[in-house]
């Protein structure tokens, strides 16, 4: 915007320079116009800086949306899988909760030490029964 300023004070000193008298029509008619290029050019300049404002603001609005929209998304996620505890390791397993009521029989291992988990079958007991996510979020509170 200092481009559009110092236009503006080049043509003050143009005006200056050609020593028009203030008297005259053609003189009073070139002061006014270039004062009300002053006037647009300072209107302007604070309209730019208005408008930086309100970009920073928005962008601090959508980082905090963001942030916030991942820490709901990240809750819903958590109450959709199972977990169950390793009996080996104790390292927590979660899984989808498809699993429990699927047709092919499907084992569910730890990551840590592949010890089987849960089986989707009737047979299969382990030391730790699946409790939902929504069931534990509900005991922790």
């Amino acid at each position: 915007m200092s481009d559009l300023k110092s236009k503006v004070a080049y043509l003050q000193g143009l005006s200056n320079g050609m020593e028009l008298d203030a008297n005259t029509k053609e003189g009073r008619l070139l002061n006014s116009i270039i004062s009300v290029l002053d006037d647009f050019a300072e209107t302007v300049s604070e309209l730019e800086d208005s408008q930086e404002q309100l970009e920073d603001y928005i962008e601090t609005i959508d980082d905090d949306l963001y942030a916030l929209e991942s820490d709901l998304n990240e809750e819903e996620n958590m109450e959709e899988y199972i977990e169950v505890d390793c009996p080996r390791c104790g390292e927590t397993v979660l899984f989808e909760p498809d699993i429990v009521d699927d047709e092919d029989v499907i084992e569910v291992t730890c990551p840590n030490c592949d010890e089987v988990v849960f089986v989707n079958d009737d047979t299969f007991e382990s030391a730790d029964e699946p409790e939902g996510m929504e069931n534990r979020v509900e005991e922790d509170l």
